[in-house]
């Protein structure tokens, strides 16, 4: 595992005179954890141009080996903080695996994960794909084109296997609302079976990122549902296609957060403002001028104490632009935005979001009132927190007043139903009505027992 130690001496040396003004921190070293994903990148921008340094922060950054080692490390102590899972805080502070009250006064980012099939997959789904007049695939591909090469496979007694990151993670309920809107059941979980394989149609399993492009090659797993640069790489090794990102599957979806616990935010309340103060500004320098910084990023993430792959790797996704099939390459200028769209604000409706998505599929085995999501939703996503941070950044002259949604309540306006790939309409406001809409999933007073949906 490697450590990035913020050295003071080495830094300073390199560091512009900071203008942020300096709060009275009640701890100023701090260690975070990260996964080898781009998506991180708000993590390393902020101690490689120094604005952690600036808020007199001295910072080690450490690469974890899967989620639940860095969750249970942010729990433990031995991290104050971390890059995490949207689903994590959340599931934790209900009590879904390991239990703890975790927090997030910042987003990390919206977009950034597709799915990917394998190279004999991909052959057969090609023929249920419409084309375009150039003749490549037509955009966004639906899971309807992967259901008779499902059901191929049943005929042959073989199961269909895919791989995401977590069992709360947005690959997830990013592959399973995919698969679900195609007409193919990604099964369920219920408090006496947590593989979330009842009654599937693909059998969906757990594998690491980084792990992914092998686990593939290997014919373990069909396909997979994961962030960049991970879809990337099976273009660039030759074993896989791209089919579909996320961008795609739902316009500007939330992604990752950065994750503390309740007692952190409560103990270090200074500290947590000039954590949030940093990575606002990193999130900021991201995006700026077009995502003008992005080949510096792309540079910093390459890194092997970062993300470690290729510069060329990362740069096909980071830098707007998405490859499908090999040559097949695409304009996607928003596939990564760190800062743009009100992108770092946690809303309380992403979080309510990710619960629906939790109780769809059974992770939440009862129906819960609409006044429960709100409540959960906002005990985790603390825009106050961003907001009192981004005030300060506003009163140092490093950000724009107009950037923020000072007056929001902490919902966003509903998604409307082009923007998801179903046509379905999300409203945070009302989640037992968006679940009712949905045509495959767990709805009303339904409960999974035994290998049956009752109710």
């Amino acid at each position: 595992m490697k450590k990035l130690i913020l050295s003071l001496v080495a830094t300073t040396a390199l560091v512009a005179p900071a203008t942020a003004e300096m709060l009275e921190l009640e701890k100023d070293e701090l260690t975070f954890g990260f996964i080898k994903l781009t998506d991180m990148a708000p993590l390393a921008v902020a101690y490689e141009q120094g604005y952690f340094l600036d808020e007199g922060l001295f910072v080690t950054l450490e690469a974890q080996a899967n989620w639940k080692v860095l969750l249970d490390g942010v729990i433990g102590g031995q991290l104050d903080g971390a890059h995490m899972l949207a689903g994590q805080p959340l599931a934790a502070t209900i009590g879904y695996g390991t239990e703890a009250h975790i927090i997030t006064p910042f987003s990390m980012d919206l977009n950034g994960n597709g799915i990917t099939v394998s190279n004999e997959v991909w052959a057969e789904m090609k023929p249920n794909i419409p084309v375009m007049d150039d003749g490549r695939p037509q955009h966004p591909i639906s899971a309807e084109a992967l259901a008779p090469v499902v059901e191929k496979y049943r005929a042959e007694g073989k199961p269909f296997n895919m791989g995401m990151v977590f069992p709360v993670s947005t690959h997830n309920y990013e592959l399973r609302y995919w698969l679900a809107a195609g007409g193919l059941n990604p099964g369920y979980y219920s408090p006496e079976n947590v593989t979330g394989q009842i009654g599937a149609d693909v059998f969906l399993s757990v594998t690491p990122p980084p792990q992914m492009p092998a686990t593939l090659e290997a014919g373990t797993i069909h396909g997979y549902c994961v962030g960049e640069p991970w879809n990337q790489q099976a273009v660039f090794k030759g074993i896989g296609v791209p089919v579909i990102t996320d961008y795609e599957l739902w316009k500007n979806n939330p992604e990752k957060v950065f994750g503390i616990t309740a007692e952190f935010a409560e103990e270090y309340p200074n500290t947590t403002l000039a954590v949030t103060k940093a990575l606002i500004r990193a999130a900021m320098w991201l995006d700026e001028n077009d995502n003008a910084n992005r080949p510096e990023a792309v540079e910093i993430l390459s890194r092997p104490e970062y993300v470690g792959a290729d510069y060329e790797v990362i740069a096909n996704s980071m830098t707007g632009t998405f490859e499908y099939e090999k040559g097949d390459k695409r304009e996607v200028p928003d596939f990564n935005v760190f800062f743009r769209y009100n992108a770092t604000y946690p809303f309380y409706s992403d979080a309510v979001w990710y619960l629906t998505q939790m109780r769809r599929w059974g992770q939440i085995p009862e129906a819960k009132a609409d006044s429960w999501y709100d409540e959960v939703a906002k005990s985790v996503y603390k825009p106050e927190i961003y907001l009192q941070a981004a005030r300060l950044l506003v009163e140092e002259g490093l950000a724009d007043e107009a950037d923020f949604p000072w007056d929001s309540d902490g919902y966003k306006a509903p998604t409307p139903a082009e923007d998801i790939i179903d046509g379905i309409p999300f409203d945070g406001r009302a989640p037992n009505a968006y679940l009712e809409s949905l045509p495959i999933g767990l709805k009303g007073d339904q409960k999974v027992v035994g290998t049956e949906v009752q109710g």
